[in-house]
């Protein structure tokens, strides 16, 4: 059986579809380059934001196949705002349809739905449909989806510094027992482990923002691919190279 580290026993059998053993359970995934897709295709931006949605439930079906724990990815982040009204108008209707159009098939899968973000300041439409999707998938037992949707990762932990500056205050909280272990708690993803691996696309080589906190031991794979182009194959190759390296975790 040939596994996603590429190793194969002499004299098994070719793996079945689904049967390859993932050596991580977490893995992150900026997905950049809907806009350049577009353009280098002569297209609207727009068509490059749907291709992108096509990318992801090939994503999500893909690694749920691997039976991967939890992938989360980066859908809007809150400094997208600045974008033009028309983009960002846009983007909000693309997800709000996104989630009427895909939730029960994502439920067949046994795909649990989650959002991390500021969700106050989402339209209501689109924040009703995120709502009544995580409720409708909480009980489900397959991958864990985190979407991360008006989300920085400088104001998630800016969040949970008030959080716990409000609770010591009210007399909840000592000071004495905050710790790193006790900040993850107040975290959007205190529910779920920190990433293993980190594969960002678009071939960019920086963070933005995203998932600072949780990827301080982090793998990162960067792909040129543009996230419309991304497909299961850019996947397997980023665990491929994940588990040619040696993660010493701070160790020398």
């Amino acid at each position: 059986m040939k596994d996603l580290t590429g190793k194969t026993k002499p004299g098994d059998k070719p793996a079945a579809p689904g049967s390859e053993k993932l050596p991580l359970s977490h893995v992150a995934v900026i997905m950049d380059g809907n806009r350049r897709w577009a353009n280098k295709h002569h297209l609207p931006g727009v068509v490059g934001h749907k291709e992108g949605v096509k990318s992801l439930k090939r994503l999500v079906k893909h690694v749920g196949a691997l039976k991967l724990g939890y992938l989360t990815v980066y859908a809007f982040s809150s400094e997208n705002w600045q974008r033009s009204e028309d983009e960002v108008g846009y983007l909000m209707q693309l997800f709000t349809d996104v989630l009427a159009d895909e939730v029960e098939q994502l439920a067949e899968n046994k795909v649990r739905l989650r959002f991390i973000g500021h969700k106050a300041t989402m339209p209501d439409k689109l924040r009703d449909r995120m709502e009544e999707s995580v409720k409708s998938t909480e009980m489900n037992t397959g991958l864990s989806l985190q979407v991360a949707i008006n989300y920085g990762s400088r104001q998630e932990i800016t969040d949970a510094a008030k959080q716990m500056a409000m609770e010591v205050r009210d007399g909840k909280l000592r000071v004495e027992d905050i710790d790193e272990k006790l900040l993850t708690n107040y975290l959007y993803t205190s529910e779920i482990p920190d990433p293993e691996l980190l594969i960002r696309t678009g071939g960019e080589m920086r963070l933005s923002n995203y998932l600072l906190w949780q990827s301080a031991y982090t793998e990162f794979y960067v792909t040129p691919a543009l996230w419309p182009d991304f497909m299961p194959r850019h996947f397997d190759e980023a665990i491929r190279e994940f588990t040619r390296r040696e993660r010493r975790m701070g160790g020398d």
